[in-house]
């Protein structure tokens, strides 16, 4: 599989995007202005306990405080790790006014505020650093045994030599280095956790002790694996920081790094821009001529799957298993594309066949192994739906992109105009009982006005008639379709 990274780099604005055989299968977009927060660490201060909800609020100087639960209350005893079960009454770990070391775990989403822990950890290339808590740990992705064994041995070998204060856990990008690769990433992630330790002592309640890396350079630290072939990037100045970078850190990816020189933007190049105007739609074709239909909600996201202009070659059943098999592929790729999270609900075609069902779901299971946040997929259920969660740390692109539209407030909807006409002869009317006018004029957009003097016109003279008045029309072209004031004159 060919698969090449690109990063488009602005002063306000960085994108990576990962492309696979050619076509686009995740961006994500970081904004100098709403700069994600994942992984940065704060001196926090508890400003309200909520026994009832077992979890604090904190703040850290954000906008809204930041939300932290019982079960993301570190505790240690002795430099042994106690287990949450132990101390699960929010009252016995945090009070009002306490000052905290926290990290972010999740970014503000929507009305919520950030998600906060105080089981911190620092990643490098090749380990994670887990402050206070002494455990060497492997990746459930080497799978191993004998390399497990080794790099655990490893760990265990540098912890009894010195004291890091804390454990170590190897990230799947440590298969197979050797011990003094690792040794190097163990000696820097303890003097970065001392200079973090230091900025704690001094910095004041709601400050940032420790920023984590900017997009561009945390993405060579976290996503970047030997299966990509070419990072390219349209920033020369970036491009220098992300080599002097690979060199220090990941030097196998050095000569992969390349400064794309081009007159034609890199994502137009590789049809890039195109893939994320479709990926805000909620339409999503299948090669066969299926398509889905996807709607993203504050609680879930929707997916339904359709034969569409596909009719297929023997029979029903046939034409129905195939589309699923097909949507399986597609939809594993929009959830990382769009980078949808939380609970998602997939309607696929309802199918007659136990065998069908299963080879639908292991196709979907095998599809998101390239994923690499974290889901959990359920069994076909009786109504032929499949549950899913995805983990969600960031806004999706929708939410990143777009706002709320002004006209149908997030509805999705609008009013038709001929629901609107009614609206406004019922307000006539109700305004016509209360009040003694001598005339009325209607403000309404373009669309209203033109269907009440047109088909709404005999409409318009029986209520004239009714109430034996005028009624004037004015456009006001700055009013949506549902818009409209009646004026008494």
């Amino acid at each position: 599989m060919s698969i090449e990274m690109l990063m488009n780099v602005t002063p306000r604005e960085t994108r990576v995007a990962v492309v696979e055989n050619g076509v686009l299968q995740e961006i994500v977009v970081e904004r100098e202005r709403r700069r994600g927060i994942v992984g940065n660490i704060y001196k926090g201060k508890v400003c309200r306990v909520l026994p009832g909800m077992q979890a604090a609020f904190v703040e850290i100087g954000l906008e809204r405080a930041a939300f932290l639960h019982a079960s993301d209350v570190a505790v240690s005893t002795q430099g042994e790790a106690v287990g949450d079960e132990a101390h699960s009454n929010i009252n016995e770990l945090l009070r009002d006014g306490q000052e905290v070391l926290v990290q972010v775990i999740k970014d503000p989403l929507g009305s919520k505020g950030a998600r906060l822990t105080t089981h911190i950890t620092i990643p490098s290339r090749f380990l994670v650093f887990t402050p206070n808590v002494y455990h060497a740990g492997v990746s459930l992705k080497i799978e191993e045994e004998a390399e497990r064994l080794r790099l655990r041995d490893v760990l265990s070998v540098f912890m009894a030599q010195s004291d890091y204060g804390g454990g170590f856990i190897v990230r799947t990008a440590g298969e197979g280095i050797p011990i003094e690769s690792l040794h190097a990433d163990v000696e820097f992630l303890s003097r970065l956790w001392a200079s973090v330790m230091q900025r704690a002592k001094t910095a004041a309640a709601g400050e940032i002790v420790h920023e984590d890396l900017p997009l561009g350079l945390r993405t060579l630290r976290d996503v970047v694996d030997a299966e990509v072939e070419k990072i390219r990037i349209d920033s020369r100045s970036t491009t220098r920081r992300a080599i002097q970078f690979a060199e220090q850190f990941i030097p196998e990816l050095a000569g992969s790094i390349e400064h794309y020189p081009g007159e034609r933007p890199i994502f137009d190049l590789y049809g890039v821009e195109d893939e994320i105007q479709k990926a805000l739609e909620r339409k999503v074709h299948l090669k066969s001529g299926g398509y889905l239909i996807i709607d993203q909600t504050e609680a879930m996201t929707t997916v339904d799957v359709n034969t569409g202009a596909f009719v297929g070659h023997r029979n029903l059943e046939e034409t129905i298993f195939k589309t699923n098999l097909e949507a399986t592929q597609t939809i594993a790729r929009q959830l990382r594309l769009r980078n949808l999270g939380g609970i998602i609900i997939i309607d696929f075609i309802d199918m007659a066949e136990e065998s069908h069902k299963r080879q639908v779901l292991r196709s979907f299971q095998k599809n998101l192994e390239r994923d690499r946040a974290k889901s959990h997929i359920t069994e076909v259920s009786s109504l032929g739906l499949v549950e899913m969660t995805r983990k969600r740390t960031r806004e999706s692109l929708e939410r990143v992109l777009c706002e709320t539209c002004p006209a149908c407030s997030g509805r999705g909807m609008l009013k038709t105009p001929e629901t609107v006409c009614y609206e406004i002869f019922r307000e006539i009317i109700r305004e016509e009982r209360q009040y003694d006018a001598l005339k009325y004029l209607v403000l309404a957009s373009q669309e209203v006005v033109d269907l009440l003097l047109d088909e709404e016109s005999t409409s318009l003279a029986e209520l004239e008639e009714f109430i034996g008045k005028p009624v004037k029309l004015q456009v006001e072209s700055l009013y949506s379709q549902e818009q409209f004031d009646v004026v008494m004159m």
